[in-house]
This record gives structure tokens, C-alpha cells and sequence, in this order.
């Protein structure tokens, strides 16, 4: 089922610990001691201990709400408030709409990181769900969805054949495909003998992809939550090391594509954008409580939209009448207010600033690179796949700087070595969808592929 606890596989091999250590990483806040209900991939507030978990927000979001899903909250900000009672009771509104495992009848079908609903059973339609998941069966979603790599029928992965490439992925190898989406990257590196431990903070694709590549195994093994917390996986935590990781940023065909989840104005659907229940709050929620700067802010260096203030000052005197009922209620608005030219709609930029804050994109994309330099194994590579130049700059950069065995600047007598040294570049440029693809999936036009390489800490020290 699409909210079943444990997620992990392997949660009766590694049980959940408390996380006993706290500690400050740089640009990122603190991290607080926090018990782990190992329900949903993230870190809850523990009933006995009195902590908040970690900065919710990459760089000047850092200041805004902290992410504390406390007991006492009353105002709803995309969840309901947690049980005293039972807390392992995490809701959403919304399509996220979340009950213990026992509310439906279901059984485990193999170590594979998920529960399914049981193929015994009639009366696992979920009527505790709302919106769109009222009353979809447990396994509507898996018909007709059986195809080869590359074509799922839920996401075309891009850049697959670079991918396969880059990774090298071969029997004996632990594999992490931090955004499992429908298991496209995944099943190739499973067809190639590797195991793989697939993340995603969207139960859907987990489930998705679960059925898809039951025929693997336990060489596949899931975990829900965010890839920036990967190091918290069972598979990963301690001194764990694989020989590979990949990041494929940004939404999946299958968000995009479903009005419901609220990611695109195509279809009106209500304003969610939620990758998974673990974000604090909606699209609804900004869009009707943030100040005015703080939208122009968030569309100018987020959606790096030269229009923000317009487009800010239409939002907040709209709301201030009506509240934005669907995603195409907010996109005509935004299109009224700066009109329209070209192919490009006008809200697109609008909208990916919105979606970015909600799920706090950068500022996972950053946490899960400098987890990267602990998780791979020395020679363990490190692909990421980019859609648009806010990531691919903040990955170019790190990459860059890591791979420098010295720092020079012209105030300095001489070159000095770099502590952050921990990579080699087997190539420095980024790489981009070939003719072919891009013909066969238009949404490869953007994505770049960057890798890097981890260094042997011995050859370092030479």
C-alpha cells in the first residue's frame, strides 16, 4: 500500500536507532537529536524528547517555519496534527491523505521496501483516502505499466543510455538510485547484476516501481524518503559504503502529468506540488500566507523570472478577494497580469519557484551532495541529471571544488591544499541528450548529466 510502515526492506534486519549525535553542518543549521519512527523516511519529533528536527530550508529559507510536526499545532499547514496517543499517525490533506497500516487488510509480498495490498482481498479499495486516491483500487496503477527500460508507461527516465554508461554497473555492485520514480535507471542496473537500493519520497512511484521489479528480488530494495537524508537508510547507515549513486532531479512524467497532484496547469488540480508526505506545507498554503517580498523573492532567484513583482502583486490582490481555487485558476491569473508571448506559458516560471520551496529542492540537492563524499565506496561514482541551471550550477560547483587538490587566490604567496578534495572528473563538461532522445522524449531538451568520481583517501594523502 502506498503509506505502509516500515518502508525500508530491511527494517526487521536494521532496526530504527535514535540518532544520538547533533552537530552543525555548514550552510544547513543544526541537526537536533531526534527518535525515528521509521514510518515515513524523515525524522519525526520524538513524544519523549522535546527536539525539533532539522532546518527545513536551503539558504535565506532557512529563517522561515522550522518543520516540527508537534503534537499541540493547531494551525494545519498540509498535515493534520500528530497523535499523543498513536504516533505513528502521519496525515495530509489532500491526495497524501495517510492511515496506519492496520486500517487496511494487506500482507508484504517480499523484501521488497513496501507493503502491497493483498491479491486475496476485495476490500482494499481505500475510502480513508481523499481526492484522488477515494476510490482507486490498490493496483489500478500497476496495469499495463510493464515496460522494458526506458518505457514504464509512469516515467521515461532521460539520458539512460549515458547513464548505463557513466555507471557501469556490473554484478557485485551496490547501487543507490536516489530518485527511483518508475525504476527506469534502476532496472538497467538490476539487468546488469548490480543490486540496487531505490529511494523516493513519493509512495506512488514507490509502489510503482516495487511491483515493476519484483522479478529482481532482493537484489532491489526501497526506502521512502528524501535522497538528502540517504545516509539514514538501513542499507547505508553506519560505515556502509556502495559503489554508486544517481540523482535525477526535478518531477517525474507521471507528476507532471496528473492534474491531482497539482504540479502543472494543463489540467486544472488542486495546488499541492507535494513530492511526498513529508513537506510541511502545499502550494495552497504559500500561496495565500507569504508576504509579498517573499514571493518576489522566491520567483526572481528561484523561478528567475524577471516579471516576480508583477506577478506577486497580482497573487497577493487576487487572494486578498478570492482564494485560488486549482493550478489553472493561479496560472490565468499570473497570465492576466504579465500577458503571454511566445510558446512558453507565462506561469511556468511561477510555478517552479513554488514547487521548488515546497519540496526545498536546492536545499536537498545540497545536503544529499555533501552526503555523497560519506556513502560511495573509493572509485564509487557519483551521477547527477539536471533540468535547469539553478541545479546544474549548484552541482557544477561542488564538483568543481571538490575535485581541486589546491586553492589559489591572488592574495595568497602560494597555492594552498584543498581539505575538501575528495573527487576526480572522468569528464569535466556536462552531457546533454542526444537528437534521437530528445525526438522520443521532448523533456530530455534539458537535462544535463554530471559525474564525478571518488578518490581513494591513500592516493590523497600521497
Amino acid at each position: 500500500m502506498l503509506f505502509a510502515q516500515p518502508t525500508s526492506a530491511s527494517a526487521q534486519d536494521h532496526p530504527a536507532t535514535p540518532i544520538a549525535e547533533f552537530g552543525r553542518m555548514r550552510e544547513l543549521g543544526y541537526l537536533f537529536p531526534s527518535e525515528r519512527t521509521g514510518a515515513l523516511g524523515t525524522a519525526l519529533r520524538s513524544v519523549q524528547l522535546n527536539t525539533v528536527v532539522r532546518s527545513a530550508f536551503h539558504g535565506w529559507l532557512a529563517g522561515r517555519r522550522p518543520v516540527n510536526f508537534q503534537a499541540e499545532r493547531k494551525r494545519p499547514l498540509g498535515t493534520v496534527p500528530l497523535s499523543l496517543i498513536n504516533s505513528m499517525v502521519r496525515a495530509a490533506s489532500g491526495w497524501l491523505s495517510a492511515r496506519t497500516a492496520e486500517h487496511f487488510p494487506c500482507e508484504r509480498t517480499g523484501a521488497l521496501g513496501t507493503v502491497l495490498p493483498s491479491v486475496h482481498s476485495q476490500t482494499a479499495v481505500r475510502p480513508a483516502f481523499h481526492g484522488w486516491l477515494a476510490g482507486r483500487r490498490p493496483l489500478e496503477f500497476f496495469q499495463n505499466n510493464t515496460g522494458t527500460h526506458g518505457g514504464s508507461g509512469y516515467h521515461l527516465p532521460v539520458l539512460a543510455r549515458e547513464v548505463d554508461e557513466w555507471m557501469q554497473a556490473k554484478e557485485g555492485m551496490d547501487l543507490v538510485d536516489g530518485t527511483l520514480g518508475g525504476g527506469g535507471h534502476s532496472e538497467a542496473f538490476l539487468k546488469a547484476g548490480a543490486r540496487v537500493l531505490g529511494i523516493d519520497r513519493d509512495p506512488e512511484a514507490l509502489a510503482f516501481a516495487s511491483r515493476r521489479l519484483a522479478g529482481f528480488g532482493d537484489r532491489f530494495r526501497t526506502w521512502q524518503g528524501n535522497f538528502a537524508d540517504l545516509r539514514d537508510a538501513p542499507e547505508i547507515r553506519g560505515e556502509k559504503r556502495v559503489d554508486g549513486l544517481l540523482l535525477d532531479l526535478g518531477v517525474s512524467s507521471r507528476q507532471l502529468d496528473a492534474a491531482e497532484r497539482g504540479f502543472s496547469f494543463r489540467g486544472a488540480g488542486p495546488l499541492d506540488m507535494r513530492m511526498g508526505p513529508a513537506c510541511p506545507f502545499d502550494a495552497a498554503e504559500l500561496v495565500h500566507t507569504w508576504s509579498e517580498d517573499e514571493l518576489i523573492r522566491i520567483f526572481r532567484e528561484l523561478g528567475e523570472e524577471p516579471r516576480a513583482r508583477r506577478i506577486a502583486s497580482a497573487i497577493v490582490k487576487r487572494r486578498d478577494v478570492r482564494r485560488f481555487d486549482s493550478t489553472t485558476d493561479l496560472a490565468d491569473c499570473i497570465e492576466k497580469a504579465i500577458g503571454r508571448s511566445g510558446r512558453i506559458h507565462p506561469a511556468t516560471k511561477a510555478f517552479q519557484a513554488i514547487r521548488m520551496v515546497v519540496n526545498d529542492e536546492l536545499g536537498s540537492l545540497e545536503r544529499a551532495l555533501e552526503a555523497s563524499v560519506h556513502v560511495l565506496k573509493p572509485g564509487g561514482r557519483l551521477l547527477v541529471i539536471t533540468f535547469h541551471s539553478l541545479e546544474d550550477r549548484m552541482v557544477k560547483r561542488f564538483m568543481q571544488h571538490r575535485s581541486k587538490p589546491f586553492l589559489d587566490q591572488p592574495g595568497w604567496p602560494e597555492p594552498r591544499p584543498n581539505p575538501d578534495w575528495h573527487f576526480s572528473l572522468p569528464t569535466r563538461k556536462a552531457i546533454a541528450a542526444g537528437d534521437d532522445e530528445i525526438k522520443v522524449n521532448p523533456r530530455a531538451r534539458s537535462a544535463k548529466l554530471r559525474v564525478a568520481e571518488l578518490l581513494d583517501p591513500t592516493s590523497r594523502n600521497r
